[in-house]
């Protein structure tokens, strides 16, 4: 199997419906052989951006470039471009070997090109033994790894993804996803995938793409977007985190003051880039919050806030617990260990934060 990756790039586009501008000025570059995700709520126009580079509909402005050409007025089926649907679009009186065939034998090649084809894409897959079979005899996994092998034989350009796992139980969609990974490694291809679950494109994608309401939000890698988002709406969307609108005062040498409505005054040590006076927004996870209660010693390099529980979660490996703070809800998670109980609602505790771990919101 011949398969050579290629980059894809969108530049400027957008496309409307009307009045309604569902892809808003995207530019996006993604490097060949690379594994892209496209991350975002319903709405957001992750899945018309797929289905655009698919060719199943048109922007009006910009231009799509694959391995550095313009397909923008190429039809679908002249693109070499592979696609998995979301319900895997099997047919369902066909076997699996004749399933996956499908698309080289419209191709028109030979009986012989499309057995050794079909018969080494079976095996990449895992599903040699399963040819004569149909589809409604296999598992939902099972099923998902023949329309990915259909996809692949054809040796297409780019391969696209449209919510692989979201048809799977949760134990299913683990072991798949890590199917998918291993699988893409070996074949090199260049892939897009669409999912509105962070966890399934963390765990997967080389990079991703966050959009909201038609616009790309930011670019980069799991760990980049998750310690370092751009603005309210990434941080609240990769990962869990609590935000703390207000304004900086005051930026001196080494330090800055913010005020939070409802908790006062904060002075802060001045980050490297620090944020100009006027409205602005902080940012910290969860897990990086450490809990103490009101009387004891906490470390003085902190930010401590001062609170009362108001409700607590066990979900296992740690304790959620949310915590009142003036006008504010701050959420903490803790490590949890056998032998130590849960701190019961209207402990007054104090919240610290690792001064390192804030990170400034653009307005």
């Amino acid at each position: 199997m011949q398969l050579h990756p290629v980059s894809l790039e969108c530049r400027h586009i957008s496309l409307s419906y009307g009045n309604n501008e569902v892809l808003r000025d995207v530019n996006l570059k993604i490097e060949p052989g690379e594994f892209f995700a496209l991350l975002g709520p319903s709405g957001s126009g992750k899945s018309t951006l797929l289905r655009l580079i698919a060719g199943f509909n048109r922007h009006q402005r910009g231009e799509l470039l694959v391995g550095g050409s313009d397909i923008t007025n190429v039809p679908p089926h002249a693109r070499n471009i592979g696609m998995v649907f979301q319900n895997y679009a099997l047919w369902p009186h066909m076997t699996v070997f004749d399933n996956v065939a499908f698309g080289l034998v419209e191709r028109r090649e030979t009986r012989d090109a499309i057995r050794r084809k079909v018969g080494e894409v079976l095996e990449l897959v895992g599903l040699s033994q399963f040819a004569e079979r149909r589809p409604g005899q296999l598992s939902g996994g099972q099923q998902q790894r023949v329309a990915l092998a259909r996809t692949v034989v054809i040796e297409p350009k780019l391969l696209l993804l449209d919510e692989p796992l979201s048809n799977l139980d949760k134990n299913l969609r683990v072991q798949m996803r890590e199917e998918l990974k291993n699988l893409q490694h070996k074949l090199g291809l260049t892939t897009v995938f669409v999912t509105h679950d962070q966890e399934e494109a963390m765990t997967t994608a080389d990079r991703m793409a966050v959009l909201d309401k038609g616009v790309l939000q930011q670019v980069g890698s799991a760990a980049g977007l998750y310690d370092y988002p751009v603005n309210r709406f990434v941080a609240g969307f990769v990962g869990t985190a609590n935000v703390l609108e207000g304004e900086v005062t005051q930026v001196t040498g080494e330090s800055l003051s913010f005020l939070v409505p409802g908790i006062g005054n904060l002075l802060l040590p001045r980050p490297a880039e620090a944020p100009e006076v006027g409205r602005a927004a902080i940012s910290f996870r969860p897990h990086q919050v450490q809990i103490s209660v009101r009387d004891e010693w906490g470390d003085a390099s902190r930010v401590w806030l001062d609170g009362k529980v108001e409700s607590a979660e066990f979900l296992g490996e740690f304790s959620r617990y949310r915590v009142r703070v003036g006008e504010v809800a701050v959420v903490a998670d803790q490590a949890h260990y056998a032998g130590i109980g849960m701190l019961p609602m209207g402990t007054a505790v104090r919240l610290g934060i690792e001064p390192s771990q804030l990170r400034y919101l653009d307005a």
